[in-house]
């Protein structure tokens, strides 16, 4: 096995794992929460679970640009990022690039807090921004997705050029 394989293998299993774990917390979490009674127990659940997922999505789309990255270098692929066809590179780029200043820029140095005091003063308000920023994030790093398994299996978009 080479090693552009391995990081191919790296690269789909940090996906995998990364918006899988995005997709639960928009779909299954957040509604959940919303439906907590008492303010206190919906900011401290969710932030038990965003505190152990943080660190889940830190690592997978940290082994994903990283394997990305690779796989471009290795194959010589730099050249996609002019060509119209490979729109789908473009987006996968750019979804990792806006969940990776989040995770490790926003977040750490003012979201976490901004949610606190946000969550405290207006709960049902603050919980309903998160589900619906999450929503359009998840949206688009599915049709990401989508668009790159077809590129990445030939299908030719724009007439190939």
């Amino acid at each position: 096995m080479d090693d552009v394989a391995i990081a191919r293998g790296l690269h789909l299993l940090g996906v995998v794992v990364w918006i899988g774990g995005v997709s639960m917390v928009t779909t299954v979490i957040l509604p959940a929460v919303r439906r907590f009674k008492n303010p206190q127990e919906q900011v401290a659940f969710f932030e038990a679970v965003e505190s152990r997922f943080a660190w889940q999505a830190r690592f997978t789309t940290l082994l994903t640009g990283l394997s990305g990255f690779y796989m471009i270098y290795a194959l010589g692929l730099w050249e996609r990022y002019t060509c119209v066809a490979y729109f789908w590179m473009h987006m996968m780029t750019a979804v990792w690039f806006i969940f990776t200043v989040v995770l490790f820029v926003l977040e750490p140095l003012f979201l976490h807090r901004w949610f606190l005091r946000r969550a405290t003063a207006d709960p049902d308000g603050t919980f309903r921004l998160v589900q619906t920023l999450h929503r359009v994030l998840l949206t688009v790093s599915i049709v990401t997705l989508f668009a790159s398994l077809l590129g990445a299996h030939g299908v030719e978009f724009f007439g190939g050029t």
